[in-house]
């Protein structure tokens, strides 16, 4: 009996002593770590290369353990009692050595599949490091990536395309609003010279030139306030107002205006069905107006420009039809662009800055709504605003 505790007790001193010798690994691992912490330019940390070798050996461990206590169990079983006593300690000797080396084995095994592991993190650091402002274009290689970092990368991908498109964007808002100005500034400054040299005497040049001026000034107010309301719209900051009204009564009185300010155009009232909406009343009535006034200017004296609205489940379809100049398959895409223009509205003197559409755009989508447009050149467009609404009160 007194044999038996004995041995197990050798059994619990193997154990002990091989957990006191990984343990004794760490600390001397974590001590070299730490002393070299310092003296590299990137400081070592326990990273999850370390963790993952540290891992491996800690399981190592745990699984020799109880390997070597079934091993010792075994021989005892199996070898008479007097042989197995007097051979214990070469017993404890051979597993500690075996022990040592298969540890050692692990180590080396575990720090080439743990690099395996985090190479691709690894190239992601190095990836991301290289991203700047002047350069957006860098994406993570996810070809060698698997699962949760693939996915990871993917994620990452999609930020730097959302990234580098909105940059992209507001250069060429930049870019086209200093355009923009500069046009009517030219003109400002070049009447003003005009004035200097020839006009200050000759009243018709001087009348010229004021037309023109107070022209270009109005003009540039007009685009400083349609940038300003974009950009509050940027920066979620525009106030609205949303109040429950009679749609088609708004559509009447667009339709009551457009008829005084384009006698020369054939604007008609279609059909308008009695549509009640909760909207801010005055941006919805700006955003019909952008199209309205876009058909006055494109429509040539004597063309059509009809308004209508009428309801398709769950939306008031707002109409605003004409037999203008139409727009090409080619620009359709692109015309609520901020600042772009067709060809032909560029060509023609009473061409905006680009801006109207773009407003509309916001608008109706900060309406839960949408537009959409049909057109054929030469031959005339329909656009229309789609917004939630109900017939009935």
């Amino acid at each position: 009996m007194n044999n038996i505790k004995s041995i197990f007790k050798g059994i619990y001193k193997v154990i002990i002593l091989t957990s006191k010798v990984i343990l004794y690994i760490f600390s001397t691992l974590s001590k070299v770590l730490i002393s070299l912490r310092d003296g590299f330019i990137n400081r070592l940390r326990f990273s999850i290369h370390l963790k993952l070798m540290l891992s491996y050996l800690w399981t190592f461990t745990l699984v020799f353990s109880v390997q070597a206590g079934v091993v010792i169990l075994g021989l005892y079983l199996s070898l008479p009692e007097e042989q197995f006593i007097s051979h214990i300690n070469l017993i404890k000797e051979s597993l500690i050595i075996s022990g040592l080396i298969c540890a050692g084995l692990v180590l080396l095994l575990a720090r080439k599949s743990s690099k395996k592991l985090i190479e691709p993190i690894d190239q992601m650091n190095y990836a991301v490091k290289n991203i700047t402002i002047d350069d957006l274009s860098t994406r993570l290689d996810i070809s060698g990536a698997k699962d949760e970092l693939k996915d990871l990368a993917h994620t990452f991908n999609n930020m730097m395309d959302k990234i580098e498109y909105s940059v992209e964007l507001q250069n060429q808002f930049v870019s086209d609003a200093s355009h923009e100005l500069r046009t009517p500034i030219s003109v400002i400054k070049g009447y003003t010279d005009l004035l200097d040299r020839w006009g200050k005497n000759d009243p018709e040049v001087l009348d010229e030139s004021i037309d023109a001026i107070k022209n270009e000034t109005e003009q540039m107010k007009s685009m400083i306030e349609k940038l300003l309301f974009l950009a509050r719209g940027d920066k979620k900051s525009s106030h609205i107002e949303k109040n429950e009204f009679e749609l088609n009564e708004l559509i009447e009185e667009i339709y009551k205006e457009t008829k005084l300010i384009a006698p020369n155009h054939n604007v008609v009232l279609g059909e308008n069905e009695a549509i009640h909406i909760t909207a801010d009343r005055n941006l919805i009535k700006e955003a019909i107006r952008v199209f309205v006034e876009n058909s006055v200017k494109y429509t040539k004296e004597g063309g059509l420009i009809e308004l209508g609205l009428h309801y398709e489940e769950p939306y008031a379809v707002i109409t605003v039809k004409d037999t203008g100049l139409g727009i090409a398959k080619k620009d359709l895409s692109r015309i609520f662009d901020r600042f772009y223009r067709t060809d032909e509205s560029r060509n023609k003197s009473s061409g905006g800055a680009g801006l109207g559409l773009s407003i509309a755009k916001w608008i109706a989508e900060e309406h839960k709504g949408k537009l959409t447009v049909t057109s054929e050149l030469g031959k005339g467009s329909q656009f229309n605003i789609l917004l939630l609404a109900s017939k009935e009160k």
